[in-house]
């Protein structure tokens, strides 16, 4: 039997540095793949329309809405972000590791939906650095910062009903805390029983 694809779902507020500990993991498990997201926000310098977002207009994702095509949906800054159904649906059914990084809103609606993931949330050490963070990225209005930043103790909130926290203050040990959360669930009895020797009959409690 094939064994079930793991959803680990990652949220942090604006600046904590949660876009690049994503791209670390990608590299260190070449086999962990991205779920790419839908959002109606322009693209960023640099990034690609299908590797990093689905870059569509507002009335194309409501009409993926009323179609029921998003497994989670959320307004986030004034722009619109969700996670296809069918995405989630194939990399479960095909044993595939899926990383999905959502907002906090998209990652409470999975969990009220009962849909199966890892959830981490990443903070940063403090208010006073992820506000160096958010001012150092030179991509964000003085308004727009201040918005970030009051988003943000709304987001930290949040965070005690995850499985997993970690802090982003060092981001090579951020990192090590991250790969020791994969390699743990990928070793959960129900991830492994399948693929174990035949002579090997495990019993239960």
């Amino acid at each position: 039997m094939q064994r079930t694809g793991i959803l680990y779902v990652i949220s942090a507020p604006s600046g904590a540095g949660k876009s690049t500990l994503c791209r670390e993991l990608l590299d260190i498990f070449p086999e962990l793949r991205h779920s790419v997201s839908f959002t109606t926000r322009n693209p960023r310098p640099g990034e690609v329309d299908g590797r990093d977002y689905f870059f569509i207009s507002r009335e194309e994702f409501q009409r993926m809405v009323a179609e029921g095509g998003f497994a989670e949906w959320a307004e986030v800054h004034g722009n619109l972000y969700g996670t296809a159904l069918k995405t989630l649906r194939h990399c479960r059914e095909t044993g595939i590791d899926l990383l999905l990084d959502i907002d906090c809103q998209g990652a409470a609606q999975l969990k009220n939906k009962q849909v199966a993931g890892v959830n981490i949330f990443i903070l940063p050490p403090s208010f006073k650095e992820l506000r160096r963070r958010l001012e150092g990225r030179n991509a964000d209005t003085p308004e727009t910062i201040e918005t970030r930043i009051a988003n943000a103790a709304a987001e930290i909130r949040e965070a005690g009903w995850y499985d997993y926290i970690i802090v982003n203050d060092t981001f090579s040990r951020a990192v090590e805390e991250l790969k020791a959360i994969i390699v743990a669930e990928r070793h959960r009895t129900g991830c492994i029983i399948h693929n174990l020797p035949a002579e090997f009959r495990l019993g239960t409690v």
